[in-house]
């Protein structure tokens, strides 16, 4: 979308060229994007180990639904809280202090079991929490990487550059549990045994976690040497609490479509993510290893719709038509897949290996419309959110919108678990219903944005009302 006629591109407008912001900004963009892909790394990580660990201190599974929430509900309240941070003092500064948090996070979750045995339970438990809690606000960085892509990407490409963090978000979801599947394996925690110094313990909860703790660790130090702090107009420190924060945004035109969007599909697409697993296993009959295959299978369409589809279909059709048009498809899949099977059970066979069946060739239709929807949706948000607000007000609407998308990833999972216990089905027919309103909340919140371009257009057409 180009800047209205009489509208200049200045330095606080989304739209302004920041070809000088950085000296090497493809080098940049590839580190922060390389940031994403390590925070997203280290959550998957955890994802197998998780509810095993929990249960080795002989404790209710309801610690493992409370560990999760605990992450998403530190990443809403600090999401909104760097993102203004890194637009008064720095994105590089919020960054690195992120990855540094991180590093200790996953470190103290490695040493659970260790605190166990010398304390008792509640300590240990207490420990997790405390590293899960960590690591979520340190998860809120995701604001601040978003601004830093705004900050060093023409707005004609910000799209593809954002798809680029989806992309990374899949890579994450892709090859983090696979990673700590293999250093929970028993090969590698008996070799880890006989090649580490005793005083480091090395189980299979503890070395996924510290490997975690190294890849951040890594990313620091990158950072450190090869991040650049981009040229901008900085916005003036502020006091505006958290609830004053959602408040403001609320209350513009500009975010309140994509604030509410944001937390909408946020609850229907957690929800989705935690009781598909038992919808497969119960349907299906799939275990663990089969479900896990099912995963990756959405991460790598995920990593090709982020980093490839939506960049090319925003540049064509423009971001305001692939938002609604993401929204639109991930209503009608969700609505799909809990009857995918039995929509296969009424098709002929459809050949080919033994495992394709048509009930499973279903599932993985429904699956590739569900990633191309939420794909579509999240990165054009992404995009229309960085065009709505000047530059210096980046991070801080990066920080709020995030925030409302983890605060959905806190209530969705459990209340999504509520509904499965009445009804299979119910979960994802309730997350259709949740988006089936943000294809109209785009299509009428962003007419804005298709009529005047950017924030400076905007602001005279407010002007000329008055």
């Amino acid at each position: 979308m180009s800047t209205p006629e009489g509208a200049s591109a200045g330095p606080g407008s989304p739209d302004a060229p920041p070809a000088e912001s950085v000296a090497a900004p493809k080098r940049a963009l590839a580190i922060v994007v390389g940031i994403v892909f390590v925070d997203l790394l280290g959550f998957g990580v955890v994802i197998p180990i998780l509810p095993f660990y929990v249960r080795s201190f002989a404790t209710s599974d309801v610690f493992i639904g409370l560990l999760a929430a605990s992450y998403s509900m530190m990443q809403f309240l600090s999401a909104p809280l760097l993102g203004r941070v890194s637009d008064s003092r720095g994105r590089r500064p919020v960054l690195m202090l992120s990855l540094a948090g991180n590093t200790v996070a996953w470190t103290v979750f490695g040493l659970g079991t260790q605190v166990g045995l010398l304390f008792g339970t509640v300590p240990a438990l207490a420990t997790l929490f405390a590293s899960r809690m960590l690591a979520g606000a340190m998860g809120g960085n995701i604001a601040t990487a978003q601004a830093y892509i705004a900050d060093v990407t023409p707005a004609d490409r910000r799209a593809a550059a954002l798809g680029l963090v989806g992309a990374a978000f899949g890579l994450g979801f892709v090859f983090g549990p696979a990673i700590g599947g293999v250093f929970a394996s028993e090969e590698v925690v008996a070799t880890a045994r006989a090649v580490l110094p005793g005083f480091v313990p090395a189980t299979r909860f503890s070395l996924p976690s510290f490997a975690a703790a190294f890849f951040s660790l890594v990313a620091f130090a990158s950072a450190a040497a090869f991040l650049p702090e981009p040229d901008r107009i900085r916005s003036a420190a502020n006091r505006t609490t958290l609830v004053g924060q959602f408040t403001d945004a609320l209350s513009d035109p500009s975010l309140r479509a994509f604030v509410v969007s944001f937390f909408l599909v946020s609850v229907a697409f957690s929800g989705v993510q935690v009781m598909f697993i038992p919808y497969a296993a119960d349907l299906y009959g799939y275990d663990e290893t089969q479900t896990a295959l099912l995963l990756s299978y959405v991460g790598v369409l995920s990593i090709l719709n982020q980093g490839v589809v939506v960049g090319r279909l925003s540049r064509r059709y423009g971001e305001r038509t692939v938002a609604v048009a993401g929204a639109a498809i991930l209503a009608v899949a969700l609505a799909a897949l809990p009857f995918s099977h039995a929509l296969g059970s009424v098709v002929p066979g459809v050949g080919g290996p033994a495992w394709l069946t048509a009930p499973v060739l279903a599932l993985l239709l429904v699956l590739a419309g569900l990633s191309l929807g939420n794909s579509l949706l999240n990165v054009a948000l992404s995009t229309l959110v960085s065009r709505s607000v000047p530059a210096d007000r980046q991070g801080n609407a990066f920080g709020v919108t995030q925030g409302a998308g983890s605060l959905g990833r806190t209530v969705g999972p459990p209340s999504m678990a509520a509904l499965y216990v009445l009804a299979y089905w119910s979960p994802f027919v309730a997350g259709a219903v949740l988006v089936v309103p943000v294809v109209a909340i785009l299509a009428v919140g962003t007419a804005r944005i298709a009529r005047y371009g950017d924030d400076d257009g905007r602001r005279e057409a407010d002007a000329r009302e008055k």
